[in-house]
């Protein structure tokens, strides 16, 4: 008669699975801890280290025998004012990176737009496809005028109308 012993072994060695929840462990820090907290951290404590400048002055001109009283009351005030405004400087501080990061994409794209300009003008294979979006786009922008119904090509009627007129003064300048 044959028997089966069934062993339960680990499949994976103890110190693999401390290792993996010690690296899911800092990740999971990492993403709590992002660089918008970290600067929101650095505004908080530099309006924080003004008003303790400000304090100390204060506290000079007090009796030798008050100081550490005022002192501990500095430092309550200094953990106070970081709890109470912590999330005010966070979003300040959020709202600015958002802020310079659109303006930094609208740089970009300005370049870039700038940059295959310059191209058109040398490459006349680029000058056409130009020529023919802004065609397209103006033809779909006048049968959307007629029809009544907003553009959807996402050029306004101004840059279609411009980008038009200066294509067509620099292909009567080439001829």
């Amino acid at each position: 008669m044959t028997t089966f012993v069934h062993t339960q072994y680990p499949t994976e060695h103890p110190g693999v699975q401390r290792a993996e929840s010690a690296i899911e462990g800092a990740l999971l820090l990492r993403q709590r801890w992002s660089s918008v907290s970290g600067l929101a951290a650095l505004l908080l404590t530099s309006v924080v280290a003004a008003v303790l400048v400000v304090a100390y002055e204060v506290m000079d001109s007090v009796v030798e025998g008050h100081l550490l009283v005022m002192w501990m009351a500095l430092w309550a005030l200094a953990f106070t004012g970081l709890a109470l405004y912590s999330g005010t400087a966070r979003s300040l501080v959020a709202r600015a990176k958002a802020g310079l990061d659109s303006w930094a994409h609208g740089q970009a794209k300005a370049r870039a737009d700038e940059r295959l300009w310059l191209i058109a003008k040398t490459d006349t294979r680029v000058m056409a496809d130009l020529h023919s979006a802004i065609t397209r786009q103006q033809s779909l922008a006048e049968v959307a005028a007629t029809a009544g119904v907003a553009s959807s090509t996402g050029l306004s009627a101004r840059a279609i109308r411009l980008g038009g007129a200066e294509l067509r003064s620099y292909q009567r300048q080439n001829s």
